[in-house]
Parts: structure tokens; C-alpha cells; sequence
């Protein structure tokens, strides 16, 4: 599974459905670590840098601002015992960033990096336990490695313990259980938690339903920069629950969440055009962005299409078309460096 559960209702027309979902899971069930943190117990190395740097094809997929090192020394870093670079090594390896990078490798990696304490790496390796990479199915190891790193205070620790208390993996399903792992991680200032405490409100999940609660936990997480937090508020806006209704604020954050690769607020942002909600009336864009989501894998927005076929020549068409396939191009993929932990 790559990603967590979609609201889609029975009414799965955009005009009428909720379009508000769960935080994505990272590569399958659970989200990776994505908090940069020093190394917990890695001893630094006579001869080597005196502070962590990432393989440089990592840093530019995360935009992160770590140092870099060349590929070679962060290998050496790794070989000699630094828990940075190890994770890095495992990040490498399981995004298969090179010929010689496996899941076997990355497991190992991970492994290492855990074993000396490195929060982001034992969040790394449960979720490589969890979806059987490396090695068979293991929620017993998966659940004991997010303990430890819950036990560290590490926030992405707490939110896949709510996901799989969410969705009784390894564990009895238990709604209350997941919205207290929730709740911790959204006090802790996770974006992804935010989002899903917001949805457990939202939903009344292990809760008394609150739109309002709900509006509250998806802005903290919008303004962090969140695209589902963005596309759920955004919903709320459009609907007027738990907040005043307002298209122009709702076009804004599909649009925000849109231009990050969110589906879901393609779709919503396409339907907008269509009926003018919020800005001008325009069927060509609103056709690029409901294919753009369809090209990506969600069709929800299909049944859009018709319609805006039948408003547009063959050369308004072809030109959505190609903006389509470039949004679709620029749109980040399920599967990147983005959602681990350096």
C-alpha cells in the first residue's frame, strides 16, 4: 500500500465527496524518518569531517542543506562506524540510487545506524520490517524499533505508531491508541501527524467529531508546508466546515498543494476551474489539471473530462494534454529520498 487510506465515498464525483485524506505513508504503510537530526552515539573519526555530510545525490533529492561529501568518503564514514552515514547508505540503497544498491544493503545499513542509537535509522528500519524488504514481514521487530525510537522523543516514531494502531497492523486496531501516537507527534510539530490528528477529528475517530479541531491541526500543518494539510484545509474552505466558507482561500491552497504533486487537490483544483469557483472560468486548464492527476494514477477526475471536451477545440485539447504530461513529469514520486531521514 502507498499510502494511507483515501476518502473516497460512494458519491465520488469532486463536486460532491470529501477529498480530505490521511497523511501519506512513506514507500508503503508507514512514513520514514524525515527530521534532521546529529547522530545519536557516532563517534567521529580522526581524519574525517568533524561534522555529518550526505551523499550528495541524497542532499539535492531532500533539498536539504547538509554539507556534502563525496560519495566515497561518506561510504568510509560509513564503513568506520558513523550512524549518519550509514543512514544515508541505507536512503541510497533503497531508493537504488546506483547499480551496486539493494534492499539487503539498505537493511544493513539501517541496521547498523540503529544499533548505535540514530533515531531516523531505527524509524527506517521498522518500516523496512513492515513492508518485508531486506527480510520477511516483521511487525514484532518493526513495533520494538519504533518503542526505541519513540522512547528518544522522535516524533516520525510516534506517528507510524498511530498508523499501524490506525490500521491494526501487528497491533489490535484500537482508534484511540492511534489519535494519542497522533497527538503526540502533532505536539512535537510533525506535519504528517498534524495532518492525520486533524483527520481523526475530522472523522470522529477515537474522538467526538470536530471540524473545527480538525481545520486547526490541518493549518498547522499547511503552514509547515504540508500538501495534504494544505489540500484537507482546503477542502474545509470550500465546504465551510469548521471554518468560514471560502473559495478564494480554497483555490489558493489546492493550488499550493497541487503544484507539490497532491492528486487529490489536481482534481479539486481542476473542478474549481471548470465551475470558476474561486478564480476565472477556464476548461483548459481545469482539463490539464484533472489529467495531470489521471496521468499520476488518480482518475477520480475523469468523469470531469467529457464535459470539458466538449468546451474546448482539438487544439485546446492537445495543448492540456502536453500541460498535462509536464505537470505529470515535474510531479515527485511515491517512491523518493524526500521521505527519509539523513
Amino acid at each position: 500500500m502507498n499510502s494511507a487510506a483515501n476518502r473516497k465515498t460512494t458519491n465520488d464525483k469532486v463536486s460532491v465527496s470529501r477529498v480530505r485524506t490521511l497523511a501519506p505513508t512513506a514507500l508503503a504503510p508507514l512514513v520514514v524518518a524525515l527530521l534532521l537530526v546529529p547522530a545519536a552515539s557516532a563517534q567521529k573519526m580522526k581524519s574525517l569531517p568533524q561534522e555529518d555530510c550526505s551523499l550528495a545525490i541524497v542532499s539535492r533529492l531532500l533539498g536539504s542543506k547538509q554539507p556534502v561529501c563525496d560519495g566515497k568518503l561518506v561510504q568510509e564514514m560509513a564503513r568506520r562506524g558513523h550512524a549518519f552515514q550509514q543512514n544515508q547508505q541505507g536512503m541510497a540503497s533503497i531508493l537504488a540510487l546506483g547499480p551496486d544498491y539493494n534492499e539487503e544493503d539498505a537493511l544493513q545499513w539501517f541496521q547498523q545506524a540503529a544499533q548505535k542509537g540514530y533515531a531516523p535509522a531505527q524509524v527506517n528500519l521498522a518500516v523496512m520490517y513492515v513492508n518485508g524488504w531486506g527480510a520477511p514481514l516483521n511487525y514484532g521487530e518493526a513495533l520494538h524499533w519504533l518503542h526505541v525510537a519513540a522512547d528518544q522523543g522522535f516524533p516520525r516514531a510516534y506517528y507510524n505508531l498511530g498508523f499501524l494502531y490506525l490500521q491494526g497492523r501487528g497491533v489490535h486496531q484500537d482508534n484511540s491508541e492511534a489519535l494519542r501516537w497522533f497527538r503526540k507527534g502533532a505536539d512535537a510539530n510533525d506535519a504528517p501527524s498534524q495532518v492525520n490528528l486533524g483527520y481523526m477529528y475530522d472523522q470522529g475517530l477515537g474522538c467526538t467529531r470536530s471540524t473545527a479541531s480538525a481545520a486547526s491541526w490541518y493549518r498547522k500543518a499547511a503552514d509547515a508546508g504540508n500538501p495534504l494539510g494544505e489540500n484537507n484545509l482546503a477542502d474545509l474552505y470550500l465546504r465551510g466546515e469548521g471554518v468560514a466558507q471560502g473559495t478564494a482561500k480554497a483555490f489558493r491552497l489546492f493550488q499550493k498543494a497541487a503544484s507539490e504533486g497532491n492528486t487529490g487537490a489536481r482534481i479539486k483544483l481542476g473542478y474549481m476551474y471548470a465551475e470558476g469557483l474561486g478564480t476565472t472560468k477556464d476548461p483548459e486548464t481545469a482539463y490539464a489539471w484533472i489529467e495531470s492527476a489521471s496521468l499520476s494514477g488518480d482518475a477520480r477526475g475523469e468523469y470531469l473530462i467529457p464535459s470539458l471536451n466538449a468546451q474546448l477545440t482539438p487544439s485546446q485539447i492537445s495543448s492540456a494534454r502536453e500541460r498535462a504530461r509536464q505537470l505529470s513529469s515535474n510531479s515527485t514520486p511515491q517512491l523518493t529520498a524526500t521521505v527519509f531521514a539523513p
